[in-house]
């Protein structure tokens, strides 16, 4: 079965009348799996097609510009994670400034009703839409006979009393805490993006390296991680760094990776590193030898 990816909320005939659960679900993090299967579970129950309502860009991008390092996955990382999730359909609904302006009413009229006439919908108890995030979990609830959808609302993932948000998990990456981060996405972390062209200076250390921009993906704690590489026709293990490269006076934020046993010109193609260990915090060298010597020690912890 393929799951079939609407960027509008105007669904096929086949589609309509089904299990819909709404939200960013940035990371598909375990908390995301659970209420994703929860859905599934009463769309299988109940014979109706199950499938998801996200926003691209992520709302909070949409409304402070200045916010940037943001995302767990990409738009893309999080359309082939669902997949995954066997879902029958997914809605990107492109949020912009005229669907940012519909109030909570307009919403559940125009956009759940008369596009989706869904019949169960998934939502967290802290959800809120419609202009000026007007609408929440009580204005669903008062709609509910007159557009004759359920609304059922999840609860909070926790562990170790602990609930489980793409706001904890940021928390975590941004600490360098990567091996809980993976715990919590149930996968391990990855930053998936074009390589582009650098100064050459780990190649003149012996070290080449593929480099990255982070673009819009949270920014991990600065520093050196071992590192699983994925390309068209390789997966390998490696090294990388995330980090302005101080001993060479660097102004750039970069994502810098050696792959174990790779030498092969990849400018412009597509990569995905997946962060499995922290390593060391970045820090300023005296030279290149004493970094060359410390790239070795690093190297060696990596493999380890």
């Amino acid at each position: 079965m393929v799951m079939k990816i609407y960027n509008n909320p105007n669904l096929n005939k086949k589609h309509l009348n089904g299990v819909i659960a709404i939200g960013n679900f940035d990371g598909l993090h375990l908390g995301h799996q659970k209420v994703i299967n929860e859905a599934k579970q009463k769309a299988k129950k109940n014979n109706l097609p199950f499938g998801l309502m996200t926003f691209e860009p992520v709302p909070v991008m949409f409304f402070s510009k200045s916010t940037n390092d943001h995302r767990i996955n990409s738009s893309q990382q999080k359309k082939v994670q669902l997949k995954k999730f066997k879902l029958d359909f997914l809605i990107v609904i492109r949020f912009n400034k005229s669907f940012s302006s519909l109030t909570a009413k307009e919403f559940i009229k125009k956009i759940l009703y008369k596009k989706t006439k869904c019949k169960y919908l998934y939502v967290s108890k802290n959800f809120k839409f419609g202009y000026k995030r007007r609408g929440d979990i009580q204005t669903l609830q008062k709609s509910e006979k007159q557009f004759n959808y359920k609304i059922i609302v999840t609860k909070p993932f926790k562990k170790n009393q602990k609930t489980i948000s793409s706001t904890f998990i940021r928390k975590k990456i941004r600490r360098g805490k990567i091996n809980l981060a993976n715990k919590l996405l149930n996968r391990n972390w990855s930053i998936e993006g074009k390589v582009i062209q650098g100064r050459k200076r780990g190649r003149k250390i012996g070290f080449p390296t593929c480099n990255m921009s982070l673009n819009n993906y949270v920014v991990p704690k600065l520093g050196v991680y071992a590192v699983k590489v994925k390309g068209k026709s390789f997966n390998k293990n490696g090294i990388a760094n995330v980090g302005y490269r101080p001993t060479f006076n660097g102004k750039k934020l970069l994502l810098e990776t050696n792959i174990f046993g790779f030498n092969k010109n990849l400018y412009n193609k597509v990569i995905n590193v997946s962060f499995k260990k922290f390593i060391r915090a970045e820090k300023k060298f005296r030279n290149f030898q004493d970094l060359k010597k410390q790239i070795k020690i690093d190297i060696k912890l990596a493999k380890k």
